[in-house]
């Protein structure tokens, strides 16, 4: 058994949307002065490697912390990028998991320009063919599951089915099995629109 962290490290200086406020961390206490060592967090709900919630964008949807933490564990298939036609290709497979997971490549980039540039997409066709499945959610290893100049199509299509998104993941690579058991755990935040996870991808 393996286990394989899917997680960008939080610090100061990380990638975060454009738009957003940058994460701070700072020394609360030291050992030297308190005795102690504690930090000052700040950071927005959407920050690092992290899930979204329909609440993110739906006035009604439901917050992260309105589901079971069975939400947040089960089968992920993971995928290159694929269009809606070539998805069919996996509809046996599809009908098996809980997460679907696309491999793009992208988080080779994390901490330069490039990563919020033209990033890997999936189209609002093979969106649609998705949620036609019984899934958790779905993931990637960029920043969005749009476009950045996009009307977020995507994320409605995927909260309008009650399922949540996943960004940011990494190390994806080290996933050597088409299926296998993910566990995304968001912070217990109440009314939680999104929150920070640390993603654990378990393999034989």
């Amino acid at each position: 058994m393996k286990y394989i962290d899917l997680t960008h490290k939080i610090e100061n200086n990380m990638p975060v949307y454009p738009g957003t406020a940058s994460l701070e961390m700072i020394p609360a206490n030291t050992i030297k002065k308190d005795g102690f060592r504690e930090k000052v967090i700040t950071f927005c709900s959407h920050t690092g490697t992290h899930m979204d919630a329909p609440s993110h964008m739906l006035e009604l949807g439901k917050n992260l912390d309105d589901y079971n933490c069975s939400k947040f564990i089960g089968k992920a298939l993971l995928l290159d990028i694929e269009d809606e036609k070539h998805l069919r290709n996996y509809e046996n497979q599809l009908k098996t998991v809980d997460f679907v997971i696309f491999k793009t490549g992208w988080s080779n980039y994390w901490g330069e320009g490039k990563y919020f540039e033209n990033y890997p997409c999936i189209s609002i066709e093979t969106t649609k063919y998705l949620v036609e499945f019984n899934l958790k959610g779905i993931g990637f290893d960029a920043i969005s599951i749009d476009p950045i100049d996009s009307k977020f199509e995507n994320h409605y299509i995927v909260f309008e089915n009650d399922m949540v998104i996943i960004e940011n993941l990494t190390n994806l690579d080290q996933i050597n099995e088409d299926i296998f058991e993910l566990i995304v755990m968001p912070l217990n935040i109440k009314e939680a629109d999104g929150s920070p996870i640390r993603a654990i991808g378990k393999i034989e």
